[in-house]
């Protein structure tokens, strides 16, 4: 009979476990979808929470006043920011737009010097490499200008269907800002009321999975966005030194790859040098070469400083969950499953599974009795 309670309540372990699991997976990312200002504002409310305690503790501001204060500042220099960053990229997807006839065909006019000199360096080569090659040229014009006919089709007006919902985005801004300013002003209120209503186990565990939450997913993004803005500081100053065409918008796309995990600036760099030293272009290969190996540098230097060892995931590790995140959530899941794996690894390390793997224990020496 003893043994009877004890692999039921195995099962019962399981099973809830088995049920947070699924609800997590499937139930929780279209809960936050749904309820996203809410969850926006909070998240802003945890930003601006610490300088409101300085305020209500140091000046003497009272908390009502002080969370209005910070979360109109807050949202002035975000808002300040993305106003600035969108007008620059703007005025340069614009000027692409504007100016596609002519980048084509001067794309154009490189891919035949690059071809003739790929011609040039396959003549040296023993006759079984230079199988097909008369027919690549063909292939990549045809697909450039496949490229060319499809930008062509594209104009600004398509753009436009993206800011379509104006009203509808303003009125999830003042929700957002309104849950942001009620999440700070009333934390303390809300924290009683969960104290007093939510059985001390769960809250315990609560706030454990939120510790973890804040270190692991915090900490991470924290880190990369600041790497992120370094490396695209760097990227910006070497293209608009070179004359690059639309700097801004070429690097962004460059910071934003390297911000991606197992892609990094060579993505971009690697094949661009190559182009650049075949087509001759030999000052601005051997710089862009040199640009990687500094974006290498600094990343290698700034990530220990501001990840830590602490969060922290072997290459192996890196890559399952990688290859999991893509699975479930395509490429949005390929960023957010290395800080997920990373919460995981953090809540197995506090023992919220400790009483999963002890029964699992249970089941396993059971199960090698009976074998005996």
């Amino acid at each position: 009979m003893e043994k009877a309670k004890v692999y039921i309540k195995i099962f019962l372990d399981y099973l809830i476990a088995g049920a947070v699991l699924l609800f997590v997976i499937f139930a929780l990312p279209k809960l936050i979808g749904f309820f996203l200002p809410f969850v926006i504002g909070w998240i802003i409310s945890m930003i601006a929470n610490p300088l409101v305690k300085f305020l209500e503790s140091k000046v003497k501001i009272v908390r009502k006043h002080s969370s209005a204060l910070i979360i109109i500042g807050v949202l002035a220099l975000i808002v300040a920011v993305i106003y600035g960053i969108i007008l620059v990229l703007y005025q340069q997807i614009s000027s692409l737009l504007t100016n596609m006839p002519e980048i084509y065909a001067w794309a154009e006019i490189k891919l035949h010097v690059f071809m003739q000199n790929i011609e040039k360096i396959v003549d040296f080569l023993p006759g079984n490499f230079k199988l097909g090659h008369g027919n690549i040229d063909s292939l990549v014009l045809e697909g450039l200008q496949d490229i060319g006919k499809r930008a062509g089709n594209f104009t600004i007006s398509d753009a436009g269907d993206v800011v379509k919902n104006v009203l509808e985005s303003l009125f999830i801004a003042i929700i957002t800002i309104l849950s942001a300013y009620f999440f700070i002003a009333d934390k303390e209120k809300i924290s009683k009321t969960m104290h007093e209503h939510m059985p001390k186990s769960i809250m315990d565990k609560w706030q454990m999975v939120k510790e973890n939450f804040a270190k692991a997913l915090g900490g991470y993004f924290k880190a990369q966005f600041k790497i992120m803005i370094v490396i695209y500081i760097i990227l910006f100053v070497f293209f608009e030194f070179f004359g690059v065409p639309y700097s801004a918008l070429i690097a962004l796309i460059v910071a934003f790859l390297d911000f991606l995990p197992f892609f990094g600036t060579g993505t971009v760099l690697g094949p661009w040098a190559i182009v650049d030293i075949i087509c001759a272009n030999y000052t601005r290969g051997i710089a862009i070469i040199a640009l990687y190996l500094v974006c290498q540098v600094v990343r290698n230097i700034l990530q220990p400083k501001m990840v830590g060892d602490s969060v922290g995931l072997n290459p192996l590790a890196t890559l399952f969950f990688m290859f999991v995140g893509y699975r479930f959530g395509g490429l949005f899941g390929l960023i957010i499953g290395i800080p997920i794996g990373m919460i995981l690894i953090n809540l197995y390390k506090s023992g919220v599974f400790d009483h999963l793997i002890k029964d699992a224990k249970i089941v396993a020496r059971d199960i090698r009795e009976f074998g005996k």
